[in-house]
């Protein structure tokens, strides 16, 4: 609106003021083009005249015909300045009045005195010129006189009236563009008044509300006033406090849930605390009190047969076997189960770790069982280095080969082969080694390739191979205590594959297609 009003009055002032100046312009060009070069037209006509009439009376007198050259020229620019001026006086009705009456008592002047008195006159022959014709053409010339003075007053009137009217019109042109002015002001201050009171205000109540909910005066609404442009913001940012208002109360509810969950665990953690200390003193009792009865029973059992041997029968023999034998596996079982407690508890070192050394001292610690079963063991020349604890990677080291050594196929001497290589965690974009421990053993079913991993789980009986059930569980409680996973590669069928993921603690390089290190009799280097 404010820009059609402001357009509406630009328009009419523009028409106005143009019709002023081109009526300011019209006056003027008729007074400059029209008027005032008439006057001087009307002079020369007048001339004109005059040059006739002392040429006719010079040429009476002295009979000489260069005495008639005015005439001539004189009756010739008449012509001209008469046409001339008809011209520029234009419709002027007084103007044209004055000129035809010049124009009819020049002809009548030269018809009755002029034309006869030339044609009366012998060439060099001079004659006096009776007064009663020289009396009747200063007659008609003084009539033609009285005529000039007559168009002299009218184009001076006619002059002096475009005068006026030209400076009435300059009067009136600077007074409407004036007024124009004003108007141009008052409606600049109106639609100036109208902005603030329909814009402005409207945004400055806008920017009043959205600070106020900016500095944390959520609840407080904000107003829909003023044209519709500001409406649609305003109902906007009133959409987004509302949007801020629902995201809000639904974070304190989440916050709200947090905390009690944050209690429930601070709870739960206590709990775990006191469960944390009676294991310990469980597995105290365990390493300590348990384990004496078990040796007593299993040194008098021992005593028994040694004292009673000689009275003894063969089953009572054998009965006192199985309670020896009963009694060292149930210590074998609660040293297997307090070592599997203790990982990642007990002995809870955080060092660079080669994998090389702990390699080293685990296959050292099976050297027997290796040199028994001429077991070759294939390694990387290189193994990295990485962050955790040295006790626990070398059992995880030794429970693996261990494994792979007593699983032997009955046809072949094991052979075992250990990988390593680098490579990307694909969520985390953090780097890893993926390490695996490959035998031609007799391998482990498909089915069973997640019980393995339960404590105490055994794939076969005790006569068959020895052992509690817990080294594989306790391997993947180590790999899970360092950051990786372990699992069985169920792709291999030439026996058993062993994969893990260690996360990189150190640099370090392996190269899987190294050469293995074996001695020249097969046995590991």
């Amino acid at each position: 609106m404010a820009l059609a009003v402001m357009v509406a009055v630009v328009v009419t002032g523009s028409v106005i003021g143009t019709e002023l100046l081109a009526r300011t312009a019209h006056v003027s060009d008729q007074l400059i083009e029209d008027v005032q070069p008439a006057s001087a037209e009307a002079l020369r006509l007048q001339n004109a005249l005059l040059n006739q009439e002392t040429g006719v009376r010079g040429y009476a007198i002295a009979a000489d015909p260069q005495f008639l050259t005015p005439y001539t020229e004189g009756e010739r620019d008449e012509r001209d300045s008469a046409a001339r001026l008809r011209r520029l006086i234009g419709d002027r009705a007084t103007l044209r009045q004055d000129l035809d009456g010049i124009e009819r008592a020049a002809a009548d002047w030269r018809r009755t005195y002029a034309e006869p008195l030339v044609a009366g006159v012998t060439q060099g022959r001079p004659r006096t010129v009776d007064e009663s014709t020289t009396d009747r053409g200063k007659a008609a010339f003084e009539h033609i006189r009285t005529l000039f003075t007559e168009q002299n007053t009218h184009l001076a009137q006619a002059r002096e009236r475009a005068r006026s009217e030209l400076a009435h019109v300059r009067t009136v042109r600077d007074w409407v563009l004036g007024a124009m002015v004003a108007v141009f002001l008052l409606t600049g201050g109106a639609l100036a008044v109208l902005v603030h009171a329909l814009v402005a205000r409207p945004l400055d109540g806008l920017r009043v509300a959205s600070r106020r909910v900016a500095k944390g005066e959520f609840q407080h609404r904000i107003p829909s006033e003023g044209p519709a442009d500001i409406r649609a913001m305003a109902n906007d940012v009133e959409a987004m406090r509302q949007r801020l208002v629902t995201e809000l109360d639904a974070s304190h509810a989440r916050h709200e849930h947090l905390t009690q969950q944050t209690a429930d665990l601070d709870a739960q953690a206590v709990e775990l605390r006191r469960s944390n200390a009676e294991l310990e003193q469980f597995a105290y009792v365990a390493s300590h009190d348990l384990q004496e009865p078990l040796r007593k029973v299993a040194s008098f059992c021992q005593l028994l047969e040694k004292r009673y041997g000689d009275e003894l029968d063969d089953r009572g023999k054998q009965y006192i076997a199985f309670a020896v034998d009963g009694a060292k596996r149930m210590q074998t079982l609660i040293n297997d189960l307090l070592t599997f407690s203790r990982v990642g508890r007990i002995n809870d070192a955080n060092v660079p770790v080669s994998l090389d050394q702990s390699l080293d001292k685990a296959m050292a610690n099976l050297t027997a069982a290796a040199e028994e079963s001429d077991a070759v063991i294939e390694r990387p020349d290189e193994l990295p280095e990485i962050t955790g604890d040295p006790m626990l990677l070398v059992m995880l080291w030794q429970n693996l080969l261990g494994n792979a050594i007593k699983f032997r196929h009955p046809d072949r001497p094991p052979r075992i082969r250990i990988t390593c290589e680098s490579e990307t965690d694909p969520e985390e974009g953090s780097a890893r080694w993926r390490l695996s421990v490959a035998d031609n053993g007799i391998g482990i079913p498909e089915e069973f390739a997640e019980k393995v991993f339960v404590i105490f789980q055994r794939l076969h009986g005790r006569d068959a191979y020895s052992g509690t059930g817990i080294g594989l569980a306790l391997c993947k409680k180590i790999v899970e205590f360092h950051g990786g996973r372990i699992w069985i590669d169920t792709a291999y069928t030439e026996g058993t594959r062993f994969c893990f993921i260690l996360p990189a603690g150190a640099p370090g390089t392996a190269d899987e297609t190294a050469p293995a290190r074996t001695t020249p009799e097969g046995q590991p280097a």
